[in-house]
């Protein structure tokens, strides 16, 4: 939510503060005003997006000051929300006022306070023109398109969409929602700047905040939500008079932001829009995160209850995943945790990976759990399987083997290349079972350059009908028009049958 500012002209200092209170605490910059006069006088200096409008304040009614403030041109086009306990009988005075777009009954609730304001910031100004000019409006404000992306998570993944947009630099604001609360994820220059929250419990975050923290803790009530008001100003001063740590304060909104996360890649999220040039409220100017995703993910699952850990049975691990145009930042991953990357190539077990980089096995699963959630690691089976490489520059033959390898996930770890350059990378990190190779005259000096990687290796030849079909390394040999089901027999059931060619 972009900065917006809320004038409240009441007489009551009840009504004064609970305004105050929470339209700050969702996010708005809030001016209190008790009179008619000091109230006009406001909205002239300050220009606020929206006015709370009580009916009856000392020495004027509130038709009196809406009239008074259409009728100037610096403050005719404000959006005004009258409020009155006389309800319809307050009302009916303002039916030719063009600048007053809403009514908010008093006694209310701050939800109905909340409600009111969002609607009325969000399509104020445009009931106030067409109130004016009789112009029409839209019947509900998506057909306004406000928003520059809007969707749901039916075909896209949350992983997906902030990829999206950190990988075009996008900066904005992204709005995630699931039953229960709205989560907004600030992005610039590639990265998350902040993350705030609306609908969530504070004392929920609080409540995971390490004992470091512990004296912090209770301004999580202010941060989460993003907050703007007096609270953040006094904040903001403590850091500049460098009574308060940044350092601290920058771990809390960090840890906050993880927390924040987790929710949104552990919960059902329903719908998603991004607002591109919506800044981040002011303390997160100050102290910006600058984090990929995967850092927070992986800080969430570091300090996440063992109870919402994922179970690994002894016969599962983690390998790799590779998702073409995924984003790769790892800005904030301490340079411990990014070693697990190195050591994931080929499947893994938690033990293994703890051994392997001197972790204990709780911290080996916590790291890899973040790694899962940010997309770049997958659970897959330990189980014993064949390990094939493909080398195959035609696309027909390519695309049975990648059928081959999709039909087979229980018995076959498959990899496909186009030539020998792919090979040798391959080689570096494994030696395969089974060698998938085109047969052709590429592929005689392909074999003679690996035979003593290759040694071990069982070759199962493809011949497209061009070039020498002959080599003491091949075991089997397949036809162009060979089929998936041939390809299977040939690489798992080792037929050394062969074909005319």
């Amino acid at each position: 939510m972009s900065e917006k500012t809320v004038l409240v002209i009441d007489d009551s200092t009840t009504i004064r503060r609970l305004c105050d209170k929470e339209l700050s605490a969702h996010g708005y910059r809030v001016l209190v005003a008790p009179t008619a006069e000091e109230g006009v006088e406001t909205a002239i200096l300050d220009r606020p997006d929206l006015i709370i409008l009580d009916h009856q304040l000392p020495g004027k009614t509130g038709y009196e000051v809406a009239c008074e403030l259409l009728s100037n041109p610096e403050t005719a086009t404000i959006p005004v929300v009258a409020s009155s306990t006389l309800r319809k009988k307050a009302y009916v005075e303002y039916v030719d006022c063009d600048n007053v777009v809403d009514m908010l009954p008093k006694p209310y609730t701050p939800e109905a306070l909340i409600a009111t304001i969002e609607n009325a910031i969000d399509t104020g100004v445009m009931v106030v023109q067409s109130q004016s000019d009789g112009s029409s409006v839209p019947e509900v404000i998506d057909e306004l398109g406000e928003s520059d992306l809007t969707g749901t998570f039916g075909c896209f993944g949350l992983r997906e969409i902030i990829d999206l947009l950190n990988n075009g630099s996008k900066c904005g604001m992204l709005t995630v929602e699931n039953e229960s609360c709205r989560v907004c994820v600030y992005v610039d220059r590639g990265r998350i700047q902040a993350v705030t929250a609306s609908g969530l419990d504070p004392d929920f975050v609080s409540s995971k905040m390490p004992e470091s923290l512990a004296e912090l803790a209770p301004v999580i009530k202010f941060t989460i939500a993003g907050r703007r008001g007096s609270e953040i100003d006094g904040l903001l001063g403590l850091l500049d008079s460098k009574v308060l740590d940044p350092r601290l304060l920058k771990k809390l909104l960090r840890l906050q932001a993880a927390i924040l996360l987790r929710i949104c890649f552990t919960t059902q999220v329903n719908q998603f829009r991004f607002d591109r040039e919506v800044s981040p409220p002011h303390l997160f100017k100050k102290l910006p995160l600058d984090s990929s995703l995967l850092s927070l993910l992986v800080e969430s699952a570091l300090i996440c209850e063992s109870g919402q850990l994922p179970e690994c049975a002894a016969s599962e691990g983690y390998a790799r995943k590779a998702i073409r145009g995924q984003n790769l930042d790892r800005a904030g991953l301490s340079g411990r945790h990014m070693k697990l990357m190195n050591l994931v190539s080929e499947p893994v077990s938690v033990a293994q990976i703890a051994k392997g980089l001197g972790w204990s096995e709780e911290e080996a699963i916590r790291v890899a759990h973040g790694f899962e959630m940010a997309e770049l690691i997958e659970k897959v089976s330990l189980d014993v399987k064949t390990k094939v490489f493909g080398v195959i520059a035609d696309g027909e033959q390519a695309l049975k083997v990648r059928s081959f390898y999709q039909q087979s996930p229980e018995h076959v770890a498959g990899k496909l290349v186009r030539d020998s350059a792919g090979l040798k990378l391959l080689l570096r990190r494994t030696r395969p079972d089974v060698l998938l190779v085109e047969v052709g005259d590429e592929s005689q000096a392909l074999l003679e350059e690996f035979a003593e990687l290759l040694s071990q290796v069982r070759v199962v030849g493809i011949h497209t009908g061009e070039g020498d079909a002959t080599h003491e390394k091949i075991a089997s040999m397949l036809s162009g028009d060979c089929t998936v089901e041939s390809i299977r027999e040939a690489v798992l059931e080792g037929s050394t049958s062969t074909v005319e060619v």
